[in-house]
């Protein structure tokens, strides 16, 4: 079955997919949201490859350098044995900024024997527009567009150039290198100089993931979870990317497919907010200038998303020429959601300043610039928290009062309240606590269904919703509350298929959702948790984690039926959700061992 078998490595810069075969099938430079110069998975005839082709002898495996974003793809035949180790280098300087080219480094290792492959090298520059034309010189291979505009790419190795461009049988006798970069190297690329950055940027991630909490559970899915997040960060500005890709559907067939290389408030909110939990506080800091740097003015309102350089337009088009991932078409650049309007994002937005506050050393000037955003999303919240919005799943037509709205305008006002408590700003107490009481009031009165005995999707409607399983998570509800218990069972009933969740089960713009949204599963997991369903929790979590791809990592959606990933990867979403959960169940494993030790 074909479950997005790829891996990702990354430099906080850009990112690519290799698949477990080795062939490199999704690249984008310099940046994350560039043209693709390679792009088989959206076009396996026009989108372009670097491939490692060996005959049927071969066994293939592929698995991460522990804790770290190296990828090594293992090719075995009896006694002929080699591998593959991709990455993306990123490594520390003496002046404390990072080294992090817009290259990728195949470097070959020589394992036994004599193993052979042919190289299938075919760049398609600018998303495959027009004719990428790849000429020989004296020390590197270039490969060069003009049709659409002019974009190049280099190509430097220890093979014979002709050799490689040619697809010639190449036999491995020693270690030997690729390095594939945006620009033209200055240096001398030699097999040394690869295995410096290979070892440079192994101590790189080494030392990251170091400063990540240990777990007696789940410590490996963490690790790996945190270490995707982190690729998905964007070093430059400090934004979040929801995923690495653009338009892997949500159904194979179907137009659910979506551009994922932006950065969303709500996700990169909710992302931060984990990260900063594991420790790592500098994404939460860069994160959150990120924002400052956005709205500058008081009663600015946010958008819901961002370029990762700050781009406040995101136009939306079709790359027409190219089939689709599986033929699912269209493939879409740019993503016009940014237009919509979504009342959630001030709340969580809210929720990470609030973390930043209490659990981080801040600067006066940093606090005195967050105090004023949060001043700012307090107005905003008071205008504008009764109008109706696209709700958090962003449908492109009927706005509703979505409870998931409500609930986030409350935690807006209720994080504010406390950090006007922190801060001793007693002026707005009063002001603020009628705001609170009053949304509070208002979700209790209108998203309650005595019919469906559960918090409803909307106001005065009986569609049920998975995203209303975070009231506890946000503090408007307890877990003991008979309300909430009996919203978690309602959503079991209607939402739970196959032992995972939609979304919500009404037609949308686009019809009945097929696939799961994987988050939600994850939601649901950690619901059960938190109303003492321990033992269930558990073994639904286990039986998640096992359909995630042979790296340990998630898309957007997962197959009812087949089990099969879709939608975009890999997806932030899944994985912050993936290490909360882990994290909750892990500490409840911890306590109940411990009550078992206290009772022998």
């Amino acid at each position: 079955m074909d479950n997005l078998d790829y891996g990702i490595i990354g430099n906080c810069k850009s990112a690519a997919l290799i698949s477990k075969y080795g062939s490199l099938e999704w690249l984008c430079l310099p940046e994350f949201d560039s043209p693709s110069v390679f792009a088989k998975i959206l076009d396996e005839n026009k989108g372009g490859s670097f491939e490692f082709i060996v005959d049927e002898s071969y066994t293939i495996n592929q698995h991460y350098y522990d804790k770290t974003n190296i990828l090594i793809t293992r090719f075995s035949a009896g006694n002929d044995i080699f591998e593959v180790h991709d990455f993306m280098p990123r490594y520390g300087k003496m002046d404390s900024s990072f080294y992090a080219p817009p290259d990728i480094i195949r470097y070959i290792k020589h394992i036994s024997g004599s193993p052979k492959f042919r190289p299938k090298y075919d760049p398609k520059l600018e998303y495959a527009q027009g004719t990428t034309e790849t000429l020989l010189k004296e020390e590197f291979v270039i490969s060069i567009t003009e049709d659409v505009k002019y974009d190049s790419l280099y190509l430097y190795s220890s093979f014979k150039k002709e050799d490689v461009v040619h697809g010639e049988e190449l036999t491995i006798v020693k270690d030997e290198f690729f390095v594939l970069s945006y620009n033209e190297k200055i240096l001398q690329q030699t097999v040394e100089r690869a295995y410096l950055h290979l070892e440079r940027t192994k101590v790189y991630w080494l030392n990251w993931i170091d400063r990540t909490p240990a777990y007696q559970k789940y410590n490996e899915e963490i690790t790996r979870s945190a270490l995707t997040l982190k690729l998905l960060s964007y070093e430059k500005t400090g934004a979040v990317l929801a995923a690495a890709t653009t338009s892997l559907p949500e159904t194979i067939g179907e137009v659910r497919n979506w551009d994922y290389r932006f950065c969303w408030i709500r996700d990169a909110s909710m992302v931060i907010k984990i990260v900063s939990q594991l420790g790592h506080e500098e994404v939460a800091k860069k994160f959150l200038q990120f924002v400052l740097d956005l709205i500058p003015d008081k009663d600015e309102k946010l958008q819901i998303m961002y370029g990762i350089n700050k781009e406040k337009q995101l136009e939306e088009f079709t790359l027409d020429h190219l089939s689709g991932y599986k033929n699912s078409n269209p493939v879409r650049i740019g993503n016009a959601a940014y237009e919509q309007r979504q009342n959630d994002i001030y709340g969580i937005l809210m929720d990470v300043i609030h973390q930043q506050i209490v659990k981080f050393d801040t600067t006066l000037e940093n606090c005195e610039e967050l105090w004023a955003l949060t001043k700012g999303i307090v107005i905003v919240v008071k205008e504008h928290w009764k109008e109706r919005d696209k709700g958090i799943w962003e449908f492109r037509t009927e706005e509703r009062h979505f409870t998931f709205s409500k609930m986030l305008c409350w935690v807006a006002i209720d994080r504010a309240l406390k950090i006007a408590k922190i801060l001793n700003k007693k002026r707005y107490f009063e002001r603020w606590q009628k705001i609170e009481t009053e949304i509070k009031e208002d979700i209790f009165k209108n998203a309650w269904s005595e019919e469906k005995q559960a918090f409803t999707q909307a106001y005065n409607v009986d569609d049920l919703d998975a995203s209303v399983l975070l009231m506890e998570s946000y503090g408007i509800i307890d877990a003991k509350d008979e309300r909430y218990i009996k919203t978690v069972h309602a959503i079991e009933k209607e939402l739970c298929h196959q032992g995972l969740l939609y979304r919500y089960k009404n037609q949308d713009d686009f019809g009945l959702p097929s696939s799961s949204f994987t988050i939600c599963t994850f939601w649901f997991i950690n619901s059960l948790n938190k109303i003492g369903e321990h033992e269930k929790a558990s073994k639904m979590f286990d039986q998640l984690l096992s359909y995630s791809n042979h790296l340990g990592l998630f898309s957007e959606d997962i197959d009812f039926e087949s089990k099969r990933l879709l939608g975009n990867f890999p997806q932030a979403y899944s994985h912050l959700a993936l290490i909360e959960t882990a994290i909750n169940l892990s500490n409840v494993n911890t306590e109940q061992s411990r009550l078992k030790s206290s009772i022998r």
